[in-house]
């Protein structure tokens, strides 16, 4: 079981200052970023033979269907991401104060549960030019017609793995990226985005 007694602490300490802006200063920062704190994730991986009884138990439990695909859905509280065949990263914000392992004990003997709470950091993109600076590293299409609210990508970008997914059509984007590269990925989305301005909002 994970230390839910742990606190929770900004992968971005020192990196990036609440309110802070990057790059260009004009009045309006075309890319928004906030680093949303205290998630609970885990990922969630059906056993052998039992995908059919999990899909089942997440519905009862959670009131929502498993994606078969690279694809988001929202249930009551939590969310789960299509990973790969099979396995999926559930997301709570806040994150239970139970851990996301008893968050998730319904399925417990039909999925193996691993918390990633500690392992990887949650950042939410938006601004009116954001599609613009992930253009320049994220190698899917994002244009609206080709990628929408709900859709989900595993992909690399500037040799960081990352797991994306669109919330809405404003466009806003939330990036799973593990602790250890997220500074790494945040330096690289501020010299992306530099010519519109970056502003770090406080999660």
């Amino acid at each position: 079981m994970a230390n839910i007694d742990q606190p929770f602490l900004s992968a971005l300490a020192g990196a990036a200052a609440a309110g802070g802006r990057y790059g260009r200063h004009s009045t309006w920062p075309g890319v928004v970023v906030s680093e949303i704190r205290e998630a609970g994730l885990a990922v969630v991986t059906a056993r052998k033979g039992h995908r059919g009884d999990l899909i089942a138990a997440v519905r009862s439990g959670f009131g929502v269907d498993l994606p078969a695909t690279p694809r988001r859905v929202v249930g009551e509280e939590i969310a789960f991401v299509w990973v790969g065949p099979d396995q999926w990263l559930a997301a709570q914000h806040p994150a239970p104060k139970d851990g996301m392992e008893a968050r998730l004990a319904p399925l417990v003997g039909l999925a193996a549960l691993v918390d990633q709470s500690h392992g990887r950091t949650l950042l939410a993109l938006t601004g009116p030019r954001v599609r613009d600076a992930l253009a320049k590293g994220v190698p899917i299409d994002l244009h609206p017609r080709a990628f929408r609210p709900g859709d989900a990508a595993s992909t690399l970008i500037a040799h960081i793995p990352v797991h994306l997914w669109q919330v809405d059509d404003r466009p806003s984007y939330e990036f799973a990226i593990a602790r250890s590269l997220a500074q790494s990925f945040w330096q690289w989305l501020m010299a992306a985005a530099a010519e519109w301005g970056v502003q770090f909002a406080d999660g």
